[in-house]
């Protein structure tokens, strides 16, 4: 059986959110595809983990035999959010685009399982685990478009589940997602449209593809 982690950040609920509309439709394929397996959901929106301060930064670099009372605490957080990362065979982030970047709650999660020792390098206990980003964005950041130098969402986490957590990485990006609220935008809804639906289709195909690859390593 396999185990999905499925992570939401959008501050919109499904009916206003193209990424949660898209892991929802990443979800339920995987969830068809094999009925037996487990998807383990947190909502960063709803329930936000607290910054990583101080205290549990410190501990992440300590001996656990010489932490403070809260720094132990800190510490256990950190512990319990990394084994949830590592007890699943896939995740899934949906990380829409707030002012050319991720959400701070999805942030914040990074910043609490990049842990020394653990996750973080070349022999991160993570390496190799499949991750799929639903990358939403109100507008188009795609290369040769005017904002082409904006794009800090794939950048960004490109880089840190790859370079720092050894992560495997595969985006799906439904852009345009603004161009039915905004009427400077109206032109573009056939595109917007078009991208949406490439989404959601990509979004079906990699869920079982990905579903019926880790089912069948673990058979």
């Amino acid at each position: 059986m396999a185990t999905l982690l499925h992570l939401d950040s959008s501050l919109f609920p499904t009916e206003g959110s193209t990424s949660r509309t898209v892991t929802g439709a990443f979800r339920e394929a995987w969830e068809a595809q094999h009925p037996d397996s487990s998807v383990v959901y947190r909502d960063l929106a709803a329930t936000p983990v607290p910054h990583l301060d101080v205290i549990g930064a410190s501990a992440g670099f300590a001996d656990p035999t010489t932490h403070t009372p809260e720094q132990a605490a800190a510490f256990a957080h950190r512990v319990e959010l990394v084994e949830e990362l590592e007890a699943a065979d896939a995740v899934l982030i949906g990380a829409p685009m707030y002012n050319f970047s991720i959400p701070s709650t999805l942030k914040t999660w990074l910043d609490q399982v990049i842990l020394p020792g653990r996750t973080l390098g070349p022999e991160s206990s993570l390496k190799g685990k499949h991750v799929t980003v639903v990358a939403s964005r109100g507008g188009s950041y795609a290369p040769g478009t005017p904002r082409e130098e904006f794009e800090y969402v794939q950048n960004y986490l490109g880089a840190v589940l790859t370079e720092m957590l050894s992560l495997e990485v595969d985006f799906i990006v439904p852009e345009l997602t603004l161009a039915r609220t905004n009427p400077a935008m109206s032109e573009l809804i056939p595109l917007a449209d078009a991208s949406r639906e490439k989404a959601l289709g990509d979004a079906g195909v990699k869920a079982r593809s990905l579903a019926d690859r880790l089912v069948a390593s673990t058979v």
